[in-house]
């Protein structure tokens, strides 16, 4: 079986339920994941895939062996993406509804979990959207209990401003709690302004210096992560990691935590924008940091006292 899903970190864990209900309904298959590379450590930890072909964006499928008895596309509703996995042929294709082939129609209501959950069911496998869980990686985390805080997003539009995570940083040590900037090689200098404009102790950033499984340790051990609406979100949701999410341009009914976990907290100023936008979206900066504070202190079940203004 071939499952196309060759997105980003959130983009993996939002199809872990999918992944799972395939697996189960075809127990004797092999399941190998077309995705990004970098995703491989993640995605056997979901305890669905099997393998991973190298596969970072779409496009002809780096596919060398004889048609797979099974193609699912999780990666969109086509055209591209359906032709990828229709050009190798298939015995059978699961994808939304396509001119040629039979599917569930496309609804872009659904949040992003339950679509593919959908679009499997009308095929007759069930799989349940609950199922979030991810295994814990076998690596100890390198700061225990921390606060993970994670400014960076991929589009600027969900880009909450650098010196807003900095006075959270900033009150959260001041309470007493351990911190740790966390993102990837490129968001450094991102992390590197946070720390420094909340007087963090040398160390606590910790971007650029993990692998996806480090920083996934680094989670499922955290005490609390607080973030934009990113892939570290969903690695919160996946360990049971209480969360703050900040929200905008896009609703967290689309990509947000689960509403029957409560230890996660979408913040959402209930306006949509445009993804793609090149600055923050108005929305998202609605969110202050009293917002936020207030947020962290009921999840942490402490006062907020001394709050920086928003």
């Amino acid at each position: 079986m071939l499952v196309l899903r060759a997105l980003g970190l959130g983009d993996l864990l939002t199809a872990v339920p999918a992944l799972r209900g395939l697996r189960a309904a075809y127990p004797d298959h092999q399941v190998v994941l077309a995705a990004p590379a970098v995703l491989q450590e993640l995605a056997l930890l979901t305890g669905a895939v099997d393998d991973l072909l190298p596969t970072p964006h779409l496009g002809a499928i780096n596919w060398h062996q004889p048609p797979p008895a099974v193609a699912v596309n999780l990666h969109g509703r086509g055209p591209q993406s359906t032709q990828s996995l229709r050009a190798l042929k298939p015995t059978t294709l699961l994808t939304h509804a396509f001119p040629g082939i039979a599917g569930p129609e496309w609804n872009g209501d659904h949040h992003e979990v339950v679509r593919w959950c959908r679009m499997l069911g009308y095929f007759g496998i069930p799989a349940d959207p609950s199922n979030l869980d991810l295994r814990r990686p076998r690596l100890p985390s390198p700061v225990p209990r921390a606060v993970v805080v994670h400014p960076g997003c991929g589009f600027p539009a969900r880009q909450w401003p650098p010196e807003r995570y900095a006075a959270v940083a900033r009150w959260l040590a001041g309470v007493g709690l351990r911190v740790a900037v966390t993102g990837s090689a490129g968001e450094q200098p991102l992390a590197q302004q946070v720390a420094a404009m909340a007087g963090l102790p040398e160390g606590s950033v910790l971007t650029g210096r993990t692998t996806l499984s480090e920083l996934a340790a680094v989670v499922a051990d955290a005490t609390m992560v607080i973030c934009g609406d990113t892939g570290i979100a969903h690695l919160a949701t996946a360990y049971h990691t209480p969360s703050v999410v900040l929200f905008g341009p896009v609703s967290p009914q689309h990509w947000g935590p689960p509403h029957e976990r409560p230890q996660h907290c979408a913040l959402w100023a209930g306006s949509t924008g445009d993804t793609f936008a090149d600055r923050p979206d108005p929305g998202l900066l609605r969110i202050t940091i009293t917002d936020v504070l207030t947020a962290i202190a009921r999840l942490l079940e402490v006062t907020p006292s001394n709050q920086p203004d928003s």
